[in-house]
This record gives C-alpha cells, sequence and structure tokens, in this order.
C-alpha cells in the first residue's frame, strides 16, 4: 500500500487551488466593486473608506492562530499597517473559500496556512496592485514608481492613504499581482507580530457560539443512547416538564430534546426523563473485553499488509539480537474546553446556523439536507470555537445536525441553541481509536537495524463514510498506520500489518490522528533498538535518517540545543524523539527527575522545521500546546467502558495536564525557505515518547501502557 498516494487521493481537491484564485482575483467579477464605503477587490480582503482593512478568513478560529496566520499573509503583500487590518469570518462558500487540500471549505490536517500561503499573498498582492493603479490615474505618475508601505501609497511629495485611493481604482483597471521576495517581508517572519484575536478574547468581547443568543432562542438539550448504537423505544416526559423554564419535550431522530427558557433548566428537565433503551445493536462490552478481542486478532488472525519491503521476518529470526514491545494506546475524548454548541433556525425555506464551524461544505450540506431546505439555502454564521482538536469537524456535523432536529421538532421556526455538557461530550462523543501496537525488531552483529515488523491492531475512522474510497485502500485506513507505514526511517527489511476492528463506539481524528499513537511506539521500540545494539539512541537514530535531511537536522538541533550527552543532575533522565507528520519535521529532548519513585517533567527542548516560519510567535506557542496536550494523554487520560457506557464523565476522572505537570520548554524554529506545512498537531506525537526514553534513563523502566499511570508512573 502506498501511504503517499492515498493521501494524494484524499487530496485531491489541491487542482482547484489556481482557478479558485483567478476567479477570486478578476477585478471585473463580483467582487471588484465598492459597497458602503468598502472595496473589495477580491473574496480575501474589504478596504474601508477610512483605510481599515478587513482580512476574510475561510478557515475558522479555535485557538490554532489562523486569524493572525492568514492576515499576515494577506498584509504582507498588500503592505497594510497591522493596527489597521481586522478580521471577518468567511460565510460558507466552497467554491469561493475551499481549501485547497482538502476539496471542501473546512479546517484540519494543520492545512490552514499550508493551503493558503500563495492564495492569501496574492490576494494581498493583487489589491495593492489596482490601489497603486488608482493612485497612478490620479497623480499621473508612472505606476512603477509609486510605494507602499504600511497603509500609506507615496510618489514623491505625493501620498495616500488606503482609504482614500479605494473610490479611485479606474473602471475595468485588472489586477497584477507581483510577490515580494523572502528578503522583502517585514511581516511573514516576525516573532514579535501581535495576534489578532488576543485583545478579544483578553476583554470578552470575541463572541463564541455559547455567546449567541438571538431574539426568541430556545435552549435545548438532548438525552441521547447511554450506549453507542442503542434506539430509543419510549420516553415518559411528564417530570421533566414540570421543572422551571421547561418548554417543551419532542423526540428526534437523535434523541429526546428538552426545550427551556435557559441551559440549566433544560439539563434538568432532561433528569427528570424517563427513557427506555434497545440495546440490541449497541456496545456493551467491558474494557476488559474490548482488549481481549484486540489482543485475539492479533494474536490469530492474518492481518492485512500496510507495508512490505523486503523479507522482514526473515531479517529479524536471523538477526543477531530481537526487539519485542507491546503497546497499548486508550480511547481518548477531544474534551475542547468549549463544549460543543451551536444555534440553528429553520424559517421561511432558509436554514441559518450560528457555530464555532470547521467543516463549512459538511455542516452546510448536512443541515440542508436535514432540514430541506437544501444547502444553497443554508446560511452558516462562523465565529470563535473554544477548541476542537478535530471533534467539530465530523463526517455527519453531528451536534450542528442535532440542532437542526431539535428545531424542526419544536417546529415554530425560533431558533434553537443546543448545548453539549461536559459529561455529554466525555460519554458520548467521537474518540481517538483504542489501539495495541506490538513491534519486532532485528539488530545484526555490527548493532544494525536490519528488519522490523509493527503489527497494529484498531477501528479505522474513514472506512464506510464518504471520504473512505480515497483513503481505505484494499482495507487499510491509511491513516490508521500513518506514522508507521510512512516513516522516514531508512530501514531495509520493514512490514507494517494493520487488523481492522469493529465496534459500534465512533471514531474520529484527535489532535495528530494516528501519528499520537505511532509516533510514541515507534520512537520508544526505536530506542530499545538502539539500546540493544550498544549505541546512542541520538547516533543510532542519524544513521537511519540519513536519507532524510530535514527529520536529521532538526533531530542534531534539539540534540544540541539540550545538550544531549551532558552531565545530568542525579536522578534526571534524558530522552530523545523524533516525527514528521503533516509534513512538518519535530524533534524533542526530554528531561526528568525521579525522586522517591515520583516522575517530574522538568524540560523539553524542541526542534521544528514547518517550512516558511510566517508567525513565529504562533508555531512556538501551537508547539507548546501540542506537548501540553500531548503529555495530557500520555500521563493519565483514558476513556474505558463498563457493560458498553463510558466510565469517565468528566475532568475529574478524566484528567488533563495540570499547570504544575507542566516541564520549562524550549522551541527551536528552523528557518527555512521550503513552502509551510502544518504546526497545529506535529509537535504532539514526539513528546510522549520523548518523555517516556527519558523516564528508562531515569529509573530504567519501560512505559508500554498508557496512561503512564496505568503502568505504574507516579508524577509529582
Amino acid at each position: 500500500m502506498n501511504i503517499k498516494t492515498t493521501r494524494r487521493a484524499f487530496l485531491q481537491g489541491a487542482t482547484a487551488a489556481s482557478a479558485a484564485l483567478v476567479v477570486g482575483l478578476n477585478a471585473k467579477g463580483a467582487w471588484a466593486a465598492a459597497h458602503g464605503g468598502e472595496f473589495m477587490p477580491n473574496p480575501f480582503v474589504k478596504i474601508a473608506d477610512d483605510g481599515k482593512v478587513t482580512v476574510i478568513l475561510k478557515h475558522f478560529e479555535m485557538g490554532q492562530g489562523t486569524t493572525t496566520g492568514l492576515s499576515t499573509l494577506l498584509a504582507e503583500e498588500l503592505d497594510a499597517n497591522w493596527e489597521d487590518v481586522g478580521i471577518e469570518f468567511a460565510p460558507a462558500d466552497t467554491a469561493t473559500y475551499m481549501n485547497t487540500l482538502m476539496g471542501v471549505q473546512g479546517s484540519g490536517g494543520s492545512t490552514a496556512i499550508a493551503n493558503s500561503y500563495m492564495q492569501y499573498r496574492e490576494a494581498g498582492a493583487a489589491a495593492k496592485s489596482l490601489l497603486i493603479q488608482a493612485a497612478a490615474a490620479d497623480w499621473g505618475v508612472p505606476a512603477g514608481e509609486i510605494q507602499v508601505k504600511d497603509g500609506m501609497v507615496t510618489h514623491g511629495d505625493k501620498s495616500a492613504g488606503f482609504g482614500e485611493l479605494v473610490g479611485k481604482v479606474p473602471e475595468g483597471a485588472e489586477p497584477d499581482p507581483a510577490l515580494k521576495s523572502p528578503a522583502e517581508f517585514t511581516k511573514i517572519g516576525d516573532a514579535s507580530l501581535p495576534r489578532k484575536d488576543s485583545a478579544a478574547k483578553t476583554n470578552g468581547t470575541a463572541i463564541f457560539a455559547m455567546d449567541v443568543m438571538p431574539e426568541g432562542v430556545v435552549y435545548a438539550v438532548l438525552q441521547r443512547s447511554p450506549k453507542f448504537g442503542g434506539t430509543l423505544t419510549s420516553f415518559d416526559a411528564s417530570a421533566a416538564m414540570e421543572v422551571e423554564g421547561v418548554v417543551d419535550v419532542k423526540e428526534t431522530p437523535m434523541g429526546v430534546a428538552v426545550y427551556a427558557t435557559n441551559t440549566w433548566a433544560a439539563l434538568q428537565g432532561r433528569e427528570a426523563l424517563e427513557t427506555e433503551w434497545d440495546f440490541s445493536n449497541a456496545e456493551t462490552r467491558s474494557q476488559d473485553e474490548i482488549e481481549a478481542e484486540y489482543t485475539a486478532a492479533m494474536d490469530n488472525e492474518e492481518g492485512l499488509p500496510a507495508r512490505a519491503d523486503g523479507d522482514a521476518a526473515g531479517a529479524i529470526d536471523g538477526a543477531a539480537k530481537t526487539v519485542e514491545a507491546e503497546f497499548h494506546f486508550p480511547f481518548l475524548a477531544h474534551a475542547p474546553m468549549e463544549p460543543l454548541n451551536c444555534v440553528v433556525q429553520v424559517k421561511d425555506g432558509k436554514a441559518q446556523v450560528w457555530d464555532g464551524c470547521q467543516f463549512h461544505t459538511v455542516t452546510q450540506g448536512a443541515v440542508g439536507a436535514v432540514s430541506g431546505v437544501g444547502p444553497e439555502n443554508t446560511a452558516i454564521e462562523t465565529v470563535y470555537a473554544g477548541g476542537s482538536f478535530g471533534r467539530r469537524a465530523n463526517f455527519n456535523s453531528d451536534y450542528e445536525v442535532e440542532a437542526t432536529m431539535a428545531a424542526l421538532a419544536l417546529g415554530d421556526g425560533r431558533p434553537v441553541k443546543l448545548v453539549w455538557s461536559r459529561e455529554d461530550d466525555v460519554r458520548g462523543g467521537y474518540y481517538r481509536p483504542m489501539t495495541k501496537h506490538r513491534v519486532r525488531a532485528g539488530i545484526d552483529a555490527d548493532g544494525n537495524l536490519v528488519g522490523w515488523h509493527s503489527t497494529m491492531a484498531n477501528k479505522s475512522i474513514f472506512k464506510g463514510t464518504p471520504m473512505g474510497d480515497a483513503v481505505v485502500v484494499d482495507g487499510v485506513d491509511a491513516f490508521s498506520v500513518e506514522g508507521v507505514a510512512d516513516t522516514e526511517y531508512t530501514i531495509p527489511n520493514f512490514a507494517v500489518t494493520l487488523h481492522d476492528m469493529e465496534s459500534p463506539v465512533p471514531m474520529l481524528w484527535w489532535r495528530s490522528v494516528g501519528h499520537s499513537h505511532s509516533g510514541y511506539a515507534m520512537e520508544v521500540a526505536m530506542d530499545m533498538a538502539a539500546e540493544a545494539a550498544g549505541r546512542d539512541p541520538v547516533e543510532f537514530r542519524q544513521q537511519i535518517l540519513a536519507g532524510a535531511p530535514r527529520s536529521l537536522a532538526v533531530l542534531n538541533l534539539a540534540a544540541e540545543k539540550a545538550g544531549w550527552g551532558g552531565d545530568l543532575p542525579e536522578g534526571w533522565g534524558r530522552g530523545v524523539a523524533v516525527h514528521k507528520s503533516f509534513n512538518t519535521h519535530v524533534a524533542q529532548v526530554a528531561e526528568v527527575s525521579v525522586t522517591d519513585g515520583d516522575v517530574k517533567l522538568e524540560r523539553i527542548v524542541a526542534a521544528v522545521d514547518c517550512g516558511v516560519p510566517v508567525n513565529p510567535d504562533v508555531i512556538r506557542a501551537q508547539v507548546e500546546g501540542a506537548i501540553g496536550y500531548g503529555l495530557s494523554h500520555v500521563m493519565r487520560q483514558k476513556i474505558t467502558f463498563t457493560d458498553g457506557m463510558v466510565d469517565q464523565s468528566n475532568f475529574p476522572d478524566y484528567e488533563p495536564l495540570r499547570i504544575s505537570d507542566m516541564p520549562k520548554i524550549e522551541v527551536h524554529i528552523v528557518q527555512s525557505s521550503e513552502a509551510p506545512t502544518g504546526i497545529g498537531e506535529p509537535g504532539l506525537p514526539p513528546a510522549g515518547p520523548a518523555v517516556a526514553n527519558a523516564i528508562y534513563n531515569a529509573m530504567g523502566k519501560r512505559v508500554m501502557h498508557l496512561p503512564m499511570i496505568d503502568d505504574g508512573i507516579s508524577f509529582v
């Protein structure tokens, strides 16, 4: 199986990029007009007569920094004054605002900057060229002699702000975008550039979906099946209707909706509901049964070949030394800080959605279909989202569809605000697949890695979905084995086998998707192989990364900055990991201390190569955040089942990283001229294994069953 080919098929929408841009930058098109004092030369920017520049964001903002990143790209080429640049989320319009690496309008896969880099730069340059033409015509001077800087257009002693020129663009003027060379950048790469969303989030003016309360709004919560795959057979709402504030209770295809004048009343009304469910097609197993099925599959079934280079079995069996390891990775919830919620109104043949929307095309289509008005009559007003980690982007637009169904069931055209509680999300959402991963590796008498076989068992994320045909090839979901099947390590005899598991429990991408578990297994097992070879872990990796210069470079940089090989205080340990994901190369060196058997995370030094570093401060924040999120799951988090019901419910028993857990973090960014790649997720995969390898270095224990507290590790 060629994982690169399947991923390319999944991203087949990339070919639409140039066509969309041509349409968007055509000054004779619908965008090239002044409306109410605003000049919109293309779909990505508006310039008001007071000189204010508004960047239209085709990607949503969940904290990852797209408001700043996209604004930087456009403002760089427009030469706008950063203080005059504002932002506005784009409407749902796939043809205009397509993610060119996905073929839909949406965010995810760390693609925001990667797919927008040239598009938003060209949009800014096109707008600037029209302003220059306006000044040249107004002043009677050659356009080539005009300068633009910080929102001012000048020629000799003549000058004008952007706002003074928006009404003077010559009729029929065509944009002639000329892009800067990297040496001319003043904003791209500027580490001091303030984020565009910080002030609003600090002073409380940023609008999240939870803040949206249109006139006449009715609050709703949904009683869903307590077991995945269950169906409602009956319910009694009489006690719920007696709760103060509850205004109605309706059955929907997704469960029982309780409507109220506020969220608390709706939640209390739901508590008073009496419901009966049919669990004949539901998940009813407990955790030990599920794990036993995974183990049995790996023991007794042949599995699906995801990669087969050379003769891995023969090389391993004939090796001087053999390394064997078995890893367990639990189901994981996303648990974004803002619980899922949105507002939907269906009225007069139209549907209106207010949402921190991640997948506009999918949501517009799903709401349009469920409501019966069609996607063409479905509008989405995107607002800030308080985190996602993949949860808000699913194939079914589940919570938006639930809100639509609740609005239809209410039936009076009022907007319905559907809210999930934290318990709803932890117990009834989508999960990172549970995975078991066995590694066998062979080392020859000279200390060289001569064979590797990874055997994995997990449930496919994409199988049976609209994207399945592009991603699942010969039964293998590329995202189930990514980070292993497409490793950059040069291993002469290399095999990957997948056991595709089934369950009614819904799976979904989780921050860094398959890399979140494959990076851990690969890098801990790689340390075990280095030890068996009698070689230093960094030097061992350097040899088999010789054909991957960018990964090798970040490994060397992280090792250098961390002082690899230098002395550590007594009781400390140091570990390393390197992993490529989303076309970004990241290496990390972790340091831990152990006192009376308790582990403390002391320091992580990260080196990252994500191509041109558009916003270094955002890159640093994303790597820090990804490390924190990754450590959270390897240390304590898990989702388990008892008789088909999720055991965990909220942060007390699905415990996130505490501020006292967070190590000191250093992030070193490679200055690159390569095209920008993803940064929201790649910092996560190396964090856990770097810490695990440091724990082994400090106390001699390999941690292979996650979370670490289940494998006997205690933290202080």
